[in-house]
């Protein structure tokens, strides 16, 4: 309790804290307007999406008078087959993709990370190498090959290679995870009579599930948005993805196009995108600061 004798003395004036907070004040305003500028194009596709198409391209704000979501309906089924299959082909792809590159990487880097063997260094040199090979290098022979088996507009020449280790990136990011693991980890497994498969399934793998969701998160978004691959082996509508079909829907409209139905189904290519991302998000950011990804 005060007495009226008793003074509160004024807190001193720091100009070094008062410099430390003006300059967080300003970090902070240009933080969230370089994400306003970073943002906006999103959302004003967004809002777009429920605006009738002849207003779209004169209509730059954010804020919708009269929504509408004829562009979802018409858009749905604009190229005669519904927007439901290509997503569910996406899916397909993406998941699969996922399952191929978590297994196979996860065992092509056990090997490198773990195991002794002849040549294991030069392996690992040519594997990192294959980073600086061009995609658009190995499309032809690719093609060939696939094209050989009787496997074009199939979904196997998008997967098959997901399950044989090619994803050089993926297996590098694995080498670093499991370095950091205590090698007695591997020891007290050897010494309970585990083999290395055993020692890599029950040991190793549970212990890397940030980097495994870091692998799948990147996974199921490049295969998601992958626009070449699919546009080259896939020949059938019914069988196209998601950005195949979108892109099938621009062409399919020649000069007039609809942007109302465009920007509609581009959105919705966008949910399981994100959807995916919310899922596993704090395995990505744990796998990223554990691996040194920048």
């Amino acid at each position: 309790m005060l007495t009226k004798n008793r003074t509160i003395e004024a807190p001193e004036y720091d100009p070094l804290r008062q410099d430390s907070r003006a300059r967080r004040l300003v970090r902070h305003v240009l933080l969230i307007a370089f994400g306003i500028v970073m943002i906006y194009p999103l959302l004003w596709m967004l809002a777009s999406s429920f605006r009738p198409s002849a207003q779209i391209l004169y209509e730059f704000g954010l804020l919708v008078e009269d929504p509408t979501t004829e562009n979802y309906v018409s858009g749905w089924n604009a190229l005669g087959i519904s927007f439901a299959v290509f997503f569910a082909n996406s899916l397909v792809v993406a998941l699969a993709s996922v399952v191929g590159n978590v297994l196979s990487c996860a065992l092509a880097a056990y090997a490198f990370a773990r195991l002794k063997f002849r040549g294991r260094r030069v392996y690992f040199a040519l594997m990192l190498g294959t980073l600086m090979l061009p995609y658009h290098a190995v499309i032809i022979p690719q093609y060939i090959m696939f094209s050989s088996l009787d496997l074009v507009n199939t979904f196997a020449p998008l997967i098959v290679g997901k399950f044989l280790a090619t994803e050089a990136f993926f297996i590098f990011l694995m080498v670093q995870f499991i370095r950091t693991l205590p090698i007695e980890l591997d020891q007290a497994a050897w010494v309970d009579g585990a083999g290395v498969f055993r020692t890599f399934w029950h040991i190793i793998l549970p212990l890397m599930k940030p980097v495994l969701a870091t692998t799948a998160i990147f996974t199921f978004i490049w295969s998601w948005n992958d626009f070449l691959g699919p546009l080259i082996y896939l020949t059938q509508t019914r069988m196209y993805t998601a950005p195949v079909a979108l892109n099938a829907l621009l062409d399919s409209q020649g000069g007039a196009i609809d942007w109302g139905e465009m920007f509609a189904m581009s959105m919705l290519s966008l949910i399981p995108i994100v959807l995916f991302f919310l899922f596993l998000q704090k395995y990505l950011i744990r796998g990223i600061a554990t691996t040194g990804i920048k």
